[in-house]
């Protein structure tokens, strides 16, 4: 009989909540409103769908509650009218939440000083989302993890509230693939995948996103998706890693590597361009593979391309230093105290960011040996460096490039002059490939 009432319970409840999702009479809690949550909370509203959101940030809440976009690539007219509509609200007690039907998680995932996954972003959410549930809640994570996160960590979590995932509560992965300003490829035409720990809980995940994404891809398991994120990642990382490896070989040959992978890039078939540059920054490719590294050692795997392609790609900085010592050399300058100039700080370009970024390495590695540092950054105001010194973004001008020494091309962003830059710099170290090697471009 308990049995019985139970699945009369549970198909009332899947009924009741895929019957609000369909009618887009349903709101959403998105908790997290960085790179990743607030693009969501813009998508949902942009459906007309009520989204409340969620942020230990009480600057981050306030700016967004008072219709201020953070981030440069999503400060547009249509976003601020959103965001003032009256559909959205955004709050740090997560005490709102039971207002909501569909709970959407989208915290970082660091990794720790050891290359170790640090989850207490995540543990901390689901714990204090686990006080606010109600029977027919659906949560979805999207931070990226390893495989069995959610199954392992995120189900027992919430089951703490006393529901039962598939019966009274609906749990499902879907893993975050923004791109910050990415003109092409918006959170609505990249393709969803999507996945849950029952199959109405992956019936609902599915329908939710289908309000605001073209193509949703479900997959079996919770597993299938979080490695699916993890492998698009690793993808990348290998392969940026390769070629940072190539271009300290194509320098001493005398070969430019741009110009090698753009001639290898006719091919119709069998090539994929990547790019080398100064190191990888940004809170995905830097950190993600070592989530499946150290996964790996559960089974006794050792996952030798991965870590490989990580050391590469941390190294990097220290061969862009090593660039600039050589340049400095030829020219008779000690490091100390001559006028290096840094073109951005962020760790792609057009954008603000600057998590992880390898160009905070460098500057702070050539400030430890003496040098005289300017930046320029235009989405960059300022910064506090590692050794407590305050920098603020110089204006890029003639005068700033005939002053400086060493000009050092770090973010490519499309806002630079590059014939000014290429025109008055003294000596330019490029790590982008955005200048013709010549008496006075070095590659790095």
């Amino acid at each position: 009989m308990c049995l019985r009432q139970n699945f009369k319970v549970t198909r009332e409840l899947t009924l009741t909540l895929e019957s609000k999702i369909k009618s887009s009479e349903f709101s959403v809690g998105i908790v997290g409103l960085g790179y990743v949550g607030l693009p969501l909370v813009l998508a949902f509203l942009s459906c007309g769908i009520k989204v409340v959101g969620f942020d230990i940030s009480e600057d981050r809440v306030s700016t967004l509650s008072r219709g201020i976009v953070p981030f440069t690539h999503l400060n547009k007219i249509e976003n601020i009218k959103l965001l003032t509509s009256g559909d959205f609200d955004a709050f740090t007690s997560f005490e709102y939440l039971k207002s909501v039907d569909v709970i959407i998680i989208c915290v970082p995932t660091p990794i720790s000083k050891h290359l170790e996954p640090d989850l207490s972003f995540v543990v901390n959410a689901c714990t204090e989302v686990s006080k606010w549930l109600r029977p027919g809640h659906l949560v979805i994570l999207e931070s990226t993890t390893y495989p069995g996160t959610t199954e392992e960590v995120i189900a027992p979590l919430l089951e703490s509230s006393g529901l039962v995932i598939g019966d009274t509560l609906f749990l499902g992965y879907s893993p975050e693939r923004e791109d910050p300003a990415n003109i092409k490829y918006k959170t609505k035409n990249i393709p969803k995948i999507v996945s849950g720990i029952t199959e109405n809980c992956l019936s609902c995940t599915k329908a939710v996103y289908s309000h605001i994404i073209d193509e949703t891809i479900p997959v079996s398991t919770t597993k299938v998706a979080e490695l699916t994120k993890l492998v698009e990642n690793i993808h990348r990382s290998v392969n940026i890693g390769l070629m940072n490896e190539l271009k300290p070989l194509c320098i001493e040959m005398g070969i430019d590597i741009f110009e090698v992978i753009q001639a290898a890039s006719s091919k119709p078939f069998g090539f994929t361009p990547y790019y080398p540059g100064p190191g990888l920054g940004g809170h995905c490719i830097p950190i993600d593979p070592f989530y499946l590294a150290w996964k790996a050692k559960e089974y006794g795997v050792r996952t030798r391309f991965i870590e490989l392609a990580g050391e590469i790609n941390t190294d990097m900085p220290n061969f862009v230093v090593g660039q600039i010592v050589k340049v400095l050399n030829m020219v008779e300058l000690p490091v100390r105290n001559t006028k290096i100039l840094l073109l951005g700080l962020a760790y792609k370009k057009n954008i603000e960011d600057i998590r992880s970024s390898p160009s905070l390495a460098i500057l702070e590695m050539l400030q430890h040996m003496g040098a005289s540092i300017t930046y320029s950054d235009p989405f960059i105001p300022n910064i506090s460096t590692a050794t407590g010194e305050f920098l603020a973004s110089a204006k890029l001008n003639e005068t700033l490039l005939k002053e400086n020494e060493v000009t050092v091309l770090l973010t490519d962003h499309d806002c630079f002059d590059y014939r000014m830059i290429n025109d008055f710099a003294k000596m330019i170290i490029d790590t982008r490939g955005r200048f013709k090697v010549s008496n006075n471009v070095v590659r790095a």
